[in-house]
């Protein structure tokens, strides 16, 4: 006669909830890989329906007036440390990264841009692992440099020519915007994710705000078109988008997440072609297979790494990590380990040893 006692239940019950996690890991990927559509759409609709000219102008409507909007639909108020945490990510995911987006356009080629600132997955990499001890695999690394030179294939063009503040100004896009995604992974509120994101718009908007007036001058006149577009860019490219790719850092890998953030050119050269009647040559299609090869390879490999999801903060400002399932998910498991007895408790079903 066998014994089995809870050493091989509990291996059997981590077993499960690890392939919990990993499901919820795969639903969270799936949506955030919407975002870097979205944002990639949006390249298309600035140029088709916005205002000429006018970026900052157009980063703070995407910014303040949605936010605004989000935080009237789930209104709640921030406490304590968490008005500074929020208004640094507000800052670092939306104000500077939009400034130092904007300089870098200015003064680089947009093929060189693009090429810069998809080097955003090893980035955050690096960041997760100094941060939060996400050691990236091998694997992951290899498919963000195919991704990376996907990307180049994709969208560079000859002649090209590099402008020192052009380059500094996209990489400290990628530095900001990098940062932004791992501390939102690592931060807790005691809000729910949509008010989070509200109250980091309302913060990015207020701090673009000025800089768009010093920058641009007053706003311009807005006709129906751009406020379509602007609907648009806020509801779907700002608002959705976000909130998508916020859950995914919190539900996943950030080193996998990051590779789904490779999307954001492919989307924009696919709304180009089909939209904008864009001429594409087999080196651009190459580009894509490339990108998409390596945002495929990378999640399998980036998956390996254990996808913790951050529990609410303690009271003291430390941060869990939390593997937990709820409890109606995890006595199924206890169940499916232990067949239940109808005639014994709940407490008895858990505490007994099964003999085989």
């Amino acid at each position: 006669m066998t014994r089995l006692t809870w050493s091989a239940m509990d291996w059997n019950i981590s077993y499960s909830e690890t392939t919990i996690v990993s499901v919820e890991s795969s639903k969270a990927l799936a949506l955030a890989s919407l975002a870097p559509i979205a944002w990639g759409t949006g390249y298309y609709v600035t140029d088709a329906y916005l205002p000429p000219d006018r970026p900052l102008f157009g980063a703070a409507v995407r910014a303040l007036p949605f936010g605004l909007l989000l935080l009237a639909l789930r209104p709640a108020p921030l406490r304590g440390s968490w008005w500074w945490r929020t208004a640094v990510l507000g800052v670092l995911n939306f104000a500077a990264f939009f400034v130092l987006i904007f300089i870098a356009a200015y003064r680089l080629p947009g093929g060189v841009a693009a090429t810069l600132t998809a080097t955003s997955p090893i980035v955050v990499m690096l960041l997760a692992w100094l941060i939060l001890g996400e050691r990236p695999v091998r694997a992951a690394v290899i498919a963000a440099a195919v991704g990376i030179v996907g990307v180049g294939v994709l969208v560079l063009r000859g002649g090209i020519s590099l402008d020192p503040t052009g380059v500094l100004a996209s990489l400290a896009a990628v530095l900001c915007s990098s940062l932004g995604f791992v501390l939102v992974r690592s931060w807790r509120p005691p809000v729910p994710l949509l008010t989070f994101t509200a109250w980091q718009l309302v913060f990015g908007g207020l701090a673009l705000m000025p800089v768009a007036l010093l920058v641009e001058g007053a706003p311009p006149a807005l006709d129906a078109r751009a406020v379509v577009g602007f609907a648009y860019l806020g509801l779907v490219g700002t608002v959705i988008a976000y909130v998508v790719w916020f859950q995914g850092l919190r539900r996943a890998p950030a080193a996998a997440v990051s590779l789904v953030g490779l999307l954001n050119p492919v989307a924009g050269a696919v709304v180009g072609v089909t939209l904008a009647h864009d001429a594409v040559t087999w080196t651009q299609m190459l580009g894509m297979v490339l990108v998409l090869g390596g945002v495929v390879a990378g999640q399998s490999s980036a998956r390996r790494a254990p996808a913790a999801l951050a529990a609410p903060e303690t009271g003291d400002g430390g941060l869990l990590l939390d593997l937990r399932v709820d409890q109606q998910a995890e006595q199924a498991m206890v169940d499916l380990v232990v067949p239940p007895d109808p005639e014994e408790s709940h407490g008895g079903r858990v505490a007994r040893r099964l003999d085989v």
